[in-house]
C-alpha cells in the first residue's frame, strides 16, 4: 500500500481517501478525480480508472 501511495503522490495526484471495504476486507484508495485502488488480503492491487460523465 505505501508503494500505490507513493506512486500516486509521485505523479501529485491527491489521495482523498483510504477506506476498509467491510464486506470484503480489501483497503480502497481513492486518488484524484478518476482513479480507485483496491488492495485485497494478499496484497494483489487493482486500479480502476473511470471518466467522469456530463
Amino acid at each position: 500500500m505505501y508503494r500505490i501511495c507513493q506512486q500516486l503522490t509521485k505523479m501529485y495526484t491527491p489521495i482523498y481517501l483510504v477506506t476498509t471495504d467491510k464486506r470484503t476486507g480489501d483497503l480502497i484508495i481513492i486518488a484524484g478525480e478518476e482513479t480507485e485502488v483496491s488492495v485485497s488480503k494478499e496484497g494483489k492491487a487493482n486500479y480502476d480508472s473511470t471518466e467522469a460523465e456530463f
